[in-house]
């Protein structure tokens, strides 16, 4: 069984496990740009001890070659206190900006995971 098959996709408006990719609206090849990551744009995702996302990762798939992991981003404070659950002092968002250069167009692919609901991914095309 390939990992794809647990990877699972829907549209971040109905569905709040889904990370959204925002990127500028021109894109220029072998200039630096600012890609934004998150979890629970339309949607609210909790953010608590017991629910949470714990990471999204960033990739890129040009039009003909490898895909490339172009980052990571782990959220770690979800409320835990020695006082219990949901207690404690920080709680981190999901959401992560990555500054990206590209020679190529292509894809770049969000990966987020849910500590309940599992793998989500989406996609956007990139083009010059």
């Amino acid at each position: 069984m390939a990992i794809g098959e647990f990877v699972k996709s829907a549209d971040f408006k109905n569905e709040k496990h889904v990370p959204v990719i925002e990127l500028p609206e021109k894109i220029e090849a072998g200039k630096e740009f600012v890609v934004n990551v998150s979890v629970g744009k339309e949607i609210a995702h909790p953010n608590t001890t017991e629910h949470f996302i714990g990471w999204i990762a960033l990739y890129f798939k040009p039009e003909n070659g490898n895909v490339y992991n172009l980052g990571r981003a782990e959220f770690t404070a979800h409320g835990e206190s020695t006082e219990g659950a949901n207690k404690g002092p920080a709680f981190t968002e999901p959401s992560a900006l990555f500054k990206v250069k590209l020679n190529q167009p292509g894809k770049l692919v969000a990966v987020s995971y849910c500590n309940i609901h599992g793998l989500w991914e989406s996609e956007v095309e990139v083009k010059f």
